[in-house]
């Protein structure tokens, strides 16, 4: 069975209601990011930050992955928010606005000074023009154990605001930093998420976004409604059809008479040892939904 991580569907909670952080305990997603930050106004966010870490000490989320988004220190809610955020343990704390690989080395040295658990992870919105100008370096930064890097999330939304690039169907006009923070992500080991549809009356535009940001190589998508987590978690799954063949691969490659060759042919299609890993990780994507159980 594979240890694999899900973060398919991975759902913004808004910190301030209440029920709807209830509510996300039977949700069908994979990972659910308590909200602390774009989705509180500003008269709630005390009320957020103590119904967010109420819940998050409270559990009852099951394997879902529990993040919490803090807003940035350098607002009045900031350092209170990181605080409370690690006395809380959640899985992750994920920092807004991180355009540069200064921001994770000063959050490194806060988690320091408060004695964070090792067993808290940081995530890092990718959301500003200077942020994918700088995104080698920021993503080097996982070469740092302090900083605790594991995953990007892109903030689209914050990238077409500062750089007037419009979201348009096929996301044309991102694709270029999309593909340059992935490549960025990869090369370091990071997860990487795509940003939000902001639709939620269109399940079908956002079922061909999911399905987009899975060919482009994502890890899942950030959502911002219950009724987008089937079109995420059915898009991010390989299809029965995919786990067949990469199960037919792994057994070509297995038997005693290929054991020295560098490619075969498996029902007509040429197959490199290369893409021995790509069926694995497929058969293993497969088996951790299985496990999970949607």
């Amino acid at each position: 069975m594979s240890d694999l991580r899900l973060r398919r569907s991975v759902l913004y909670m808004p910190g301030s209601n209440q029920r709807a952080l209830d509510k996300a305990k039977t949700l069908q997603a994979d990972a659910l990011i308590l909200d602390l930050e774009d989705a509180v106004g500003p008269d709630e966010k005390v009320l957020a930050r103590e119904q967010v870490c109420a819940a998050v000490k409270g559990g009852g989320y099951g394997d879902r992955e529990l993040v919490i988004r803090v807003n940035a220190p350098q607002t009045p809610w900031g350092e209170a928010d990181l605080k409370a955020a690690i006395e809380a343990r959640p899985d992750a704390i994920l920092m807004p606005k991180v355009s540069s690989p200064a921001v994770l080395e000063s959050i490194a040295n806060h988690l320091e000074a408060l004695d964070a658990p090792e067993s808290i992870d940081v995530w890092a919105m990718i959301e500003t023009p200077a942020a994918i100008l700088n995104i080698q370096d920021i993503a080097k930064a996982r070469r740092d154990r302090r900083t605790r890097l594991t995953c990007f999330v892109l903030g689209t939304n914050d990238l077409a605001k500062d750089t007037w690039a419009q979201l348009v169907p096929g996301r044309v006009p991102m694709l270029p930093w999309m593909m340059f923070t992935l490549a960025a992500a990869r090369a370091e080991g990071l997860t990487i998420l795509d940003g939000v549809w902001n639709d939620i009356g269109d399940i079908e535009g956002c079922r061909t976004e999911c399905r987009q940001a899975r060919d482009l190589g994502f890890d899942g998508k950030t959502l911002i409604h219950p009724n987008q987590l089937e079109p995420a978690n059915t898009s991010f799954a390989p299809t029965e059809e995919e786990v067949r063949r990469a199960t037919l691969v792994i057994e070509a490659f297995d038997k005693p008479e290929n054991a020295k060759r560098g490619a075969i042919k498996v029902e007509g299609r040429m197959y490199e040892r290369q893409h021995i890993s790509m069926a694995r990780r497929a058969v293993n994507w497969s088996d951790s939904i299985a496990a999970r159980g949607y």
